[in-house]
This record gives C-alpha cells, sequence and structure tokens, in this order.
C-alpha cells in the first residue's frame, strides 16, 4: 500500500463534506448499552512503544481494550478504550472499521482511544511497510498479533450486542486527584523556551521543586444504568499514565491496575479509564520511577475514582447526539518526504532513529491523500464525552470546559495518533520536546480548536 485511498477507508457519515460536521440525535426510548472487553497483551518479544525501548520480556499484566456500543440512537455507536502507547493513521482507521462491522454500524461512529501506556504497542501499519522495504529486520507492529486483536475486538463487540441491557439512566461526577500530575513545561530560560522538561518520572531536586503548573486537577466519571444497576463507569484524567517503563515489562501502569481493582470489587459494572490532554502533562513531581511510586500513585487514582463514584446521581436519559467533525492538519514544516526518508534509509542509524521517519512518512503521505482525523462526541442529556486525537496539550481539553459552560465535558485523548504531539500555538516557539515531535504545523491549533468548538457547542 503506498497512499491510504480515502474513500476506501472512510466514508463520511450522511454524505458529509471533508471538514464538515455530522449530527444525530434520537428520542431517548429503546436505548440499549452493551459493554465490551478483549485482550490485547502483545505476545514475547513483540516491539514497545514503537519499537524504541526494550521489546516484550514478560507480562506483569495483561493488557486489554474495554469499551462500550450503544444502540438505538440511529445507527449503533462504539467507544473503546485500548490499553496501548497509540494506533495511528490507516491502522486506527481499521480498528474501527473493524469495530463499526462488529456493530452493525460504520467507522465515523466509532470512537478509539489509546490509554498511552508505554510498556504497550505503539503502532503504524504504513511505517511497517516502509521499514519492510529497508529489509533490516526493523519492527514497529507484528501483523499477525494485530489481526488477532481486530478478531477478538470483533468477537467481543457481537457476543456484547447480543446481551445489550436497556439504558435508562446516565450520572456524572468528579473528584480531585491529588499528587500526580504536573505540567512537564515548567522550567523556561531566560530566551523564552523550554530549558528542562519533568517528565513522567523525575529525580531532579530543581524540577521536582517546581509547582504543578497547569493541569486539570480533576478526575470525571460518566456512568450508564440499567434501571438502577450501574453497568458502566467511565473514568477521565489528563495525565501521562507511566510510572516506570522500559526494560520490557508489559503493564497496564497506574490507570490500568486502578481500573483493574475498581473492576474487581465490582464485578458488575464494567470500568473504563481514558486518558485526556495528557500531552504536556506527566507525574514527575510526584514520581521517581520507583516500584513503590507506582503502587503510590495506583492508589491515588483508585481514590479519585471511588471518591467520584460515590457522587453519582443517576438521571433518566432524555436525548442522545453523536456529532463528529473531520479535520485535515498540515504537516510540520519541519518534515518534509526527502528528509524522513533519508533519515530512514540511513543503516548507520538505531532502529529507532529510523522507525520514527517511518510513522512520520505515513503521516506525509496521508495528508497528501486527503485523509482526515475524525473528532467525535457523544452528548447524552448534559454530558459531552469529547473524543480527540494523539496527545493533545491540556489546554485543549480546558478549552473544551470552558466552550461548554452549562455542560459536563470529559474528554479523551490519543485517539487517532498519526499527527503524534499537538502542542498549542503558543508551544511552538518555546520548543522543547513535545514541538521538537509534532507532525502537525502550528496551524493545527486552531484547526483542532475549531472542530472542538464545533462538537462542544452543538450539543
Amino acid at each position: 500500500m503506498s497512499k491510504i485511498p480515502r474513500r476506501q477507508l472512510l466514508k463520511t457519515a450522511l454524505g458529509a463534506s471533508l471538514l464538515g460536521a455530522v449530527r444525530e440525535t434520537e428520542a431517548a426510548e429503546g436505548l440499549r448499552i452493551a459493554p465490551f472487553r478483549f485482550d490485547v497483551t502483545p505476545p514475547v518479544g513483540h516491539p514497545l512503544c514503537g519499537g524504541w525501548i526494550t521489546p516484550v520480556v514478560d507480562v506483569a499484566d495483561a493488557l486489554e481494550a474495554v469499551g462500550y456500543v450503544v444502540l438505538g440512537a440511529g445507527a449503533p455507536v462504539v467507544v473503546c478504550a485500548v490499553d496501548w502507547t497509540g494506533i495511528l493513521n490507516g491502522a486506527h482507521v481499521k480498528w474501527r472499521s473493524a469495530l463499526a462491522a462488529a456493530a452493525g454500524t460504520t467507522p465515523e461512529r466509532v470512537a478509539v482511544q489509546c490509554v498511552h501506556q508505554h510498556d504497550a504497542p505503539f503502532v503504524c501499519l504504513r511505517a511497517q511497510e516502509l521499514l519492510d522495504a529497508q529489509k533490516a529486520g526493523l519492527v514497529n507492529v507484528d501483523r499477525a498479533f494485530f489481526e488477532s486483536c481486530l478478531e477478538r475486538g470483533v468477537a467481543a463487540v457481537r457476543e456484547a450486542v447480543k446481551k445489550a441491557l436497556p439504558l435508562t439512566h446516565v450520572a456524572h461526577a468528579q473528584a480531585e486527584v491529588r499528587q500526580v500530575a504536573g505540567n512537564r513545561r515548567v522550567l523556561l530560560g531566560p530566551d523564552g523556551k523550554v530549558a528542562k522538561m519533568r517528565g513522567s518520572s523525575c529525580r531532579d531536586p530543581e524540577l521536582v521543586a517546581l509547582p504543578e503548573g497547569l493541569i486539570d486537577p480533576m478526575l470525571k466519571t460518566v456512568a450508564f444504568y440499567s434501571g438502577d444497576k450501574k453497568v458502566l463507569a467511565c473514568h477521565y484524567y489528563a495525565c501521562h499514565p507511566m510510572s516506570h517503563y522500559g526494560k520490557g515489562h508489559v503493564s497496564s501502569d497506574y490507570p490500568g491496575l486502578a481500573r483493574k481493582r475498581r473492576q474487581a470489587v465490582e464485578p458488575g459494572c464494567t470500568q473504563i479509564y481514558f486518558t485526556g490532554g495528557a500531552g504536556n502533562i506527566g507525574a514527575g513531581k510526584y514520581n521517581d520511577g520507583s516500584p513503590e511510586a507506582r503502587v503510590a500513585l495506583t492508589e491515588r487514582i483508585h481514590q479519585a475514582m471511588l471518591a467520584s463514584e460515590e457522587a453519582l446521581k443517576p438521571v433518566p436519559v432524555s436525548a442522545v447526539t453523536w456529532q463528529t467533525r473531520e479535520i485535515l492538519p498540515e504537516v510540520n514544516p519541519a518534515f518534509t518526504e526527502a528528509t524522513e526518508r533519508a533519515l530512514l534509509e540511513n543503516p548507520n542509524s538505531a532502529p529507532a532513529n529510523r522507525i520514527r521517519p517511518a510513522m512520520r512518512l505515513a503521516w506525509i503521505e496521508r495528508v497528501a491523500a486527503g485523509v482526515p482525523i475524525v473528532l467525535s462526541a457523544l452528548h447524552v442529556n448534559d454530558v459531552t464525552l469529547l473524543h480527540l486525537p494523539a496527545e493533545s496539550f491540556v489546554e485543549y481539553q480546558l478549552r473544551a470546559q470552558e466552550l461548554a459552560p452549562g455542560r459536563f465535558v470529559a474528554v479523551a485523548a490519543y485517539g487517532d495518533g498519526g499527527t503524534w504531539y499537538i502542542p498549542t500555538r503558543e508551544a511552538f516557539p518555546q520548543g522543547g520536546y513535545e514541538v521538537s515531535v509534532a507532525n502537525s504545523a502550528m496551524s493545527m491549533d486552531e484547526t483542532l480548536s475549531g472542530g472542538i468548538r464545533a462538537l462542544v457547542q452543538g450539543a
């Protein structure tokens, strides 16, 4: 496959044009909900985090894809959170297409969001094709494993739909998460540029002592009910979900462990965790990368989940709306096909320094082919569940909430990962790691913000 044929991979709902919006509202009568889950744990030897850290040595705890299908609001809607680092470009479309076929719907009515743990797969099928052409044994993803995950997903969704329950009530609440998140870009030099970054773990006393900076401190929970039975609890929090990683020990890390802890205590309610706009947010202020720190971070997220769920007050579902918006970003001018191909084809470079250019080439081809990113939102009563791409900065999440002050807006980022990091316009002149690996241009700020505005204000 050389370029992604847009119409083959993505049919726009109801004939909407590129960059257009689609909105479909249904009354609440006859609504049903069908939670599902399936295993997505990679085998021993599979690449992790795209192939630039130690591959799978063993499994500390399994990775899952957890989601739900809403039926009765027009064509079915599917929302899924995956314990992977990222799913990019055509791979993301394949995930959405497979789950759509299983649920009896179309790909634009499916949201697939990654949780973004790093001891997990980071997948781009087109990048793998480009790597295969080098005949150098470079691996981003094993296709057989990828396809087996989709097969399990199709089976899980089909089985869940058979057992769908009436969807009668919805509830929302939030609780503050203490001593987890901190902004990574808190130390600027006299030139206004990022001097040092506080990552997911940090042992630099100067960086640890700095304030948290701009974050969203709230963990938000949205729950769905069938009568008086809580069927599903969806948790949203914006922080890079890594405590320690890179040694080949597969783990869903502290958010996944907290989710699993809740699941074990309340097995009749499916627990889902979504990572919000965490592109510039990490746990480094409170995490030194030790095993003990993972235990502490897990406990803090778990306590916030409990507090948020305890505050839930179910109300009858009165209306459900599914809305989409297509955006087509511009490629970051720092990356060109010529420069990235030269990096890919350099036999003297480390594997990571050839794999990343292959992923960027896949993005450049995709933009040239006109294949958009699909933003989406599920509106239920006064709740908006907003699905954003890639590593969106927390500012986009905060903007979404400000744009709809009368609504409860919960944000899941890390959807289609093709564009990788999505800094704000203001962040680009500051530089730093996130800007250096942003596949989209500075104009992405206006493009993404416009899409967010259309979705949250169109409820």
